[in-house]
């Protein structure tokens, strides 16, 4: 679970490591003569209120019939290019701004040889994923020195450490730079300060840096502080700004007195404490899974594990997926974290002030994938920063639904940003996006189905989805050539005109209608909503149809070309993360035609969707194929997934995937092991999340299942298939006991109580009856 390097970082996005707690992130170059470390705090954002123009993307004029008019053009034409949609219905982006390094950390070392120039020996640069450390290490003039650095959520800290095995031989000058001229350095009392306005939007910013020496001396500079001479030292960096996430100002207190506390506090204690601290806080969430797939602990760097690859049988190869699995975990606790924004395009790390896509929020899948892992890989916790963002579009999204649709509800296009864009620009192939909200939702209600949590569908989940459900009550189209309910205009994202009843917008606003209805069902609530939702259900669109050549269709017409291998399935949405389409139906089958003509090619995003789609479709060595597709040439030499650029959704995605591969629950069975690739032959998990509340521990041999556990959090019938359920086997309890479940083709049902553990143990085959006299350890003579 180490990703290691013999050499330091030499490029922030290919190679630095990463390390954060959600709002603060940084990355860990590992210099020998002088150490980088590049930080984010991840509400420091340009845009949004005080900014140039900035009008949250509504309309800056009045176009009352603009939609209409599309929509009649389109039920007379048939389709209609983006760039003419645009032109009528888009608008250039003001003040949409984009996420901002906050700078870079310098630690100059004093007299240091340069890499790999000096007389440097046993040089290791290392992230440990389960204790989310970075460490640093070398031999120079006959001198070991190390570095650990943190970022502690529990302290809202990064904390970093020096030492060496000879006193007195640390020694270094620390300093900070930022691209933008915009802060103000000052040093106190081994404290370095810098506080400062966006000049773009006003926001308020502050980080503070405090070094603690162990020996030698401590010099206050003007902007920099110098330890000399130090057995070791430590340093506590926190940062933040003065953003909220309350509509329409997008502004709270002063950031000083929070920054100066978390320092203060952190300073207090000792770099043993805040590292245990620290440890025991990510390790609650992340030791809850663990992957066997029979790998080692590699011999070589990760950046040459990685490039020799393959995907074969090797026992190196089987390291860097389980690596990957793993990594995919940890990139989302260090990125999501409560109290903090969701995580964002590049999780919480950045370098740049003008990064890619201004690393923002992209709804048309990127934010939703950041979270395809979190419940089924356990870590529910992080989904906190995505519930509470996600409300916060509530109230701007009322208002664009209100001025551009004459609509009820709320409505949020194809990107948007911290500061509540729910509107429109004129990308023409990226610009109109309504059904996002309608997606938003979809894993808020899926926290319910894993959770059981009712209070959390009440409160949380159901207010939301009624919103975005009473949008399209409100502005679904009926087609003129059927009579039925269609989304219109209709966009399937980046691909061909717009239309009417494209089938991804179908497929979401009924899996968003379904799952409204189910819930207001539970909830014993809205009678009257129930009825206008069920009224229109029973004249959507479904969006599922199979066309000429047997493939699903992306369009209500029958348009796609056999040939087309565009990177985006956007209309496979009801096979996954939707669940209108089942393994082992035509559908199933013409979604797999679909897949497999698209072909495997792609950007990191869209091949990870791929291993989720194959997945679903229970191919496991087709989601490997893509699983392999990924690593070999989608990802990084530090793991990050790359678009290209680096993109994280990527690395999100993938784990999900895995997780698919080995545990799927979407129909009511706890499903195991679906889709084992074949290059996987033997291996455990234990830890994963199904939904019902039920956690799975499984391990299998020869690529079938022998030993299945299933931790039971509520009580009642407990549907589990697993491939040795059709052998002989039996079902014990957490005590021992025998349980006799009821059985179904390949499906056992057990009548699980609340906390009760229930194991499914294959029973080994006996051999044939021996010859007579014999006993079956015997070997006859000749």
């Amino acid at each position: 679970m180490t990703l290691w390097y013999d050499r330091p970082a030499a490029d922030w996005e290919t190679q630095a490591l990463p390390i954060g707690n959600g709002a603060l992130g940084a990355t860990v170059f590992g210099g020998v003569g002088g150490e980088r470390i590049q930080f984010n705090e991840k509400s420091l954002w340009a845009g949004g209120p005080g900014a140039n123009g900035y009008d949250f993307g509504n309309w800056t004029s009045p176009r009352p019939d603009a939609i209409a008019e599309i929509r009649a053009r389109i039920d007379r034409d048939g389709a209609m290019s983006p760039e003419a949609v645009a032109a009528r219905l888009g608008q250039p982006r003001s003040g949409f701004g984009a996420y901002q390094t906050f700078g870079d950390l310098w630690l100059d070392m004093h007299d240091g040889p340069e890499f790999p120039e000096g007389a440097v020996t046993g040089y290791r640069r290392e992230l440990d994923l389960r204790e989310a450390v970075a460490r640093v290490g070398y031999t120079a003039n006959g001198v070991t020195h190390s570095r650990e650095y943190f970022a502690s959520h529990p302290g809202n800290v990064v904390v970093g450490r020096l030492s060496a095995d000879r006193g007195g031989e640390v020694s270094f000058t620390l300093r900070t730079s930022s691209p933008r001229d915009d802060g103000q350095v000052s040093v106190s009392e081994g404290r370095l300060t810098v506080r400062g306005v966006l000049a773009d939007n006003g926001m308020r910013f502050e980080a503070q840096v405090q070094v603690i020496a162990r020996g030698g001396t401590r010099t206050d500079g003007t902007d920099e502080i110098t330890v000399t001479g130090a057995d070791s030292a430590v340093f506590v960096l926190s940062a933040g700004t003065d953003y909220s996430d309350v509509y329409p100002a997008y502004r709270t207190a002063d950031p000083h007195a929070t920054v100066t506390g978390a320092v203060d506090g952190a300073s207090r204690r000792s770099y043993e404490e805040l590292r245990a601290e620290h440890r025991a806080d990510h390790r609650r969430l992340f030791d809850r899974v663990g992957l066997d797939l029979g790998q080692r602990p590699p011999a070589v760097p990760t950046d040459r594990l990685r490039a020799a690859y393959t995907g074969g049988a090797s026992a190196d190869d089987r390291a860097l997926e389980a690596m990957f699995f793993a990594y995919g975990r940890y990139l989302l606790i260090a990125s999501s974290r409560e109290g903090s924004l969701p995580a964002n395009l590049q999780g919480v790390w950045n370098d740049s002030i003008d990064p890619p896509w201004a690393a923002d929020y992209h709804v048309n899948i990127n934010l939703q994938m950041n979270y395809w892992l979190a419940e089924q890989t356990n870590l529910a916790e992080t989904t906190e920063p995505y519930d509470r963002y996600i409300r916060s579009l509530v109230a701007p999204g009322e208002r664009t639904a209100r001025e551009m649709f004459g609509a009820r509800g709320w409505v949020v296009h194809n990107e948007t940003n911290p500061f509540g864009f729910t509107g429109v620009h004129d990308w023409a192939t990226a610009f109109w996006f309504p059904e996002a909200a309608a997606w938003l939702t979809l894993r808020m209600y899926d926290r319910y189905r894993f959770s059981g949590d009712i209070e959390y569908l009440r409160e949380t989940a159901y207010p939301v989805m009624k919103g975005a459900a009473e949008f399209w009550l409100d502005t679904l189209h009926t087609d003129p050539r059927d009579g039925r309910l269609v989304v219109s205009p209709g966009y399937s994202p980046e691909h061909g005109d717009f239309t009417a009843g494209a089938s991804m917008s179908q497929q979401i606003v009924f899996q968003l209608l379904t799952d409204t209805l189910e819930t207001a069902k539970t909830l014993r609530t809205d009678t009257a909503f129930q009825a206008e939702v069920t009224a229109a259900l029973a004249t959507l669109d479904p969006g599922i149809r199979i066309g000429c050549w047997g493939q699903l269709q992306e369009w209500k017409e029958d348009l796609d070309d056999p040939g087309d291998t565009h990177r985006h399935v956007s209309h496979l949405f009801a096979l996954h993360p939707g669940r209108q389409i089942v393994a082992g139906t035509p559908e199933a089958e013409a979604a797999r035609i679909s897949l497999t003509a698209r072909g495997d090619g792609g950007t990191g995003w869209s091949k990870a969707w791929k291993i989720n789609f194959w997945a679903r479709l229970l191919d496991g060595d087709r989601a490997h194929r893509m699983l392999v597709e990924q690593l070999g040439g989608s990802t990084l030499d530090n793991l990050w997934d790359t678009h290209p650029p680096f993109q994280i959704d990527g690395n999100f995605g993938a784990t999900s995937g895995m997780a698919e591969m080995l545990l799927q629950s979407g129909h009511g069975t706890v499903h195991v092991l679906p889709a084992l690739p074949s290059a996987w032959p033997t291996g455990s998990v234990t830890g994963l999340r199904a939904r019902g509340d039920v956690t799975v521990d499984v391990s299998w041999r020869d690529g079938d299942a022998d030993r299945v556990t299933v931790h039971a959090g509520t009580s009642g019938p407990l549907r589990v298939r697993a491939a040795m359920v059709g052998g002989r086997h039996h079902v014990e309890d957490e005590r021992g006991g025998i349980v006799t479940p009821r059985r179904d083709g390949d499906v056992i049902t057990i009548d699980a109580e609340a906390g009760g553990s229930y194991t499914i143990v294959k029973l080994a085959v006996p051999r044939s009856r021996p010859p007579c006299g014999l006993r079956l350890d015997e070997t006859p003579l000749p």
